[in-house]
């Protein structure tokens, strides 16, 4: 098999970090380049231990000059305005690039600007797919921008996606109530994510406001065929990763619970990363810790005529380094889950 020279921008970040334990053993791929502004110079295993013995390349910079003579893929696991300043370059130099932040996971660069800010290279927008394999699997293969999914949508649109499309979904009835572990407010030194101000305690943030809610409501839009709006409230609870979505929703016709079990089962067939959970058993993310998984299980209230759906996922892994993996695997003719059989981490 042919390995791919492959750098990482920002790989000493939580979500490059997971890059790299993952890439470090795909058969396929071959780490080239890594870069970070806080280490320029060391070497990955001397600041990062863990892996000595298997990742010992330094840090080096992120020029284009620079990588395109190294690596043939480039992973941006940097936040978003600073993606969108060095992918054209990247591209340009010919390079492949699955980014990590928000810049290009819209297509209406109007949307992305009421939410974040403004768009340098609304030229690339046209042609970026948004890097959700078990919606867009087929527009992935052979693209040369993907834009990788934020952690939370992931795990609403997986969990709600089978009843969009079935035109199942009251569209103004969606309320994704999400926890999720600290990890996911990134590796940087901040006081409202330091041990003592997170752990024993529990509590919402940007209620109403988070940037997470507009790529929800596109892809379960698209998949509807009508404006779905969402109902987002996150929430920070202290563990270190993982993703515990509890999503609300009111039927547009009356189903069995077994019905929609079966619903479920079909879209996802074919589809390696999602687990439908059985009847009587709920997710927990202690059990897709450090795995590519999205683990799902729903109940029906039949009185109230609404659905229950529960989902899963490691926001390290599924939520972020794994699904762009396997958005590599499909950009570049690979398995899907070529290095990404890991087992989730056992308690």
């Amino acid at each position: 098999m042919k390995k791919i020279k492959v750098a990482i921008i920002g790989a000493s970040g939580y979500a490059g970090l997971e890059l790299v334990r993952l890439l470090a053993r795909h058969p396929g791929c071959e780490l080239a380049a890594l870069t970070s502004l806080e280490y320029p110079g060391r070497t990955f295993d001397q600041v990062f231990p863990a892996l000595a013995g298997l990742v010992n390349l330094p840090f080096s910079g992120a020029a284009p000059e620079e990588i395109a003579a190294r690596a043939e893929v480039v992973f941006t696991a940097v936040p978003h305005q600073a993606a969108m300043g060095m992918i054209p370059g990247y591209l340009e130099k010919g390079l492949k690039v699955v980014d990590l932040s928000a810049d290009f996971r819209f297509k209406d660069a109007a949307l992305y600007e009421k939410w974040y800010q403004a768009h340098t290279a609304q030229n690339l927008l046209k042609e970026t797919v948004y890097g959700l394999p078990e919606l867009h699997r087929e527009e992935v293969r052979g693209k040369r921008l993907v834009g990788n999914p934020g952690c939370y949508p992931t795990c609403v649109i997986l969990g709600l996606a089978p009843l969009a499309q079935a035109g199942l979904l009251q569209p103004d009835s969606v309320i994704a109530d999400c926890k999720s572990g600290v990890s996911g407010a990134g590796r940087q030194a901040l006081l409202g994510i330091s041990f003592c101000e997170v752990n024993d305690g529990f509590r919402a943030y940007k209620v109403l406001e988070h940037r997470h809610t507009p790529e929800m409501e596109q892809e379960l839009s698209a998949l509807a065929g009508t404006r779905v709006k969402v109902t987002f409230t996150p929430h920070l609870v202290p563990m270190s990763r993982g993703i515990l979505g509890t999503l609300y929703a009111g039927l547009t016709e009356s189903r069995a619970e077994e019905e929609l079990r079966e619903l479920y089962r079909r879209f996802y067939q074919g589809r390696p990363f999602v687990r439908l959970h059985p009847a009587g058993r709920l997710p927990d993310t202690r059990d897709v810790r450090g795995s590519n998984f999205c683990d799902l299980a729903l109940r029906v209230d039949p009185e109230s005529r609404r659905v229950i759906v529960l989902s899963a996922i490691d926001n390290l892994t599924k939520g972020a380094a794994g699904q762009a993996v396997q958005n590599f695997n499909l950009m570049l003719g690979f398995p899907e889950t070529l290095g990404l059989e890991v087992a989730p981490f056992i308690p």
